[in-house]
C-alpha cells in the first residue's frame, strides 16, 4: 500500500514539471510577443497573459512544495500584475489621445491654411 501512494507522488512530481515546462515556453513565447508585437494592444495583451501565467506558475510551485506562504506571493503577484496592466493602459490611452488630438489640430491648420488661398 506504501508503494502505491509513493508511485502517486512520484506520478504528481512528474505531472508537476511537465505543467512547469510546458508555462515557461510559454512565457518565453508571450515574451517574444511582447518585443515584436505589431501593435502596443498585442504587448499589453502580452504582458497581462505573462503575468498570468507566472501567477500559475507560483500556485503549482505551492501545491509541489506544500508551502503555504507561496499563496500569498501568488496572490500578491496577481494584484500587482493586474495593476501593472492598468498603468500601462492608462498609459497608452493618454498616448493615443494625445497623438489623436495632435491629428486634429494639424488637420485644422492644413485646411485653414488652403481656405485662406
Amino acid at each position: 500500500m506504501g508503494k502505491g501512494i509513493a508511485g502517486l507522488e512520484q506520478a504528481y512530481t512528474v505531472f508537476f514539471t511537465g505543467v512547469l515546462i510546458v508555462l515557461a515556453i510559454l512565457i518565453v513565447l508571450c515574451l517574444v510577443r511582447a518585443i515584436i508585437g505589431p501593435k502596443t494592444a498585442d504587448r499589453i495583451v502580452s504582458v497581462n497573459m505573462m503575468g498570468t501565467m507566472v501567477t500559475v506558475t507560483i500556485a503549482v510551485l505551492a501545491i509541489m512544495l506544500q508551502e503555504g506562504y507561496l499563496v500569498d506571493i501568488c496572490i500578491i503577484y496577481a494584484l500587482i500584475s493586474f495593476l501593472a496592466v492598468i498603468v500601462l493602459t492608462k498609459v497608452y490611452m493618454g498616448v493615443y489621445l494625445e497623438k489623436r488630438q495632435e491629428g486634429k489640430e494639424a488637420e485644422g491648420r492644413e485646411e485653414a491654411q488652403h481656405g485662406s488661398d
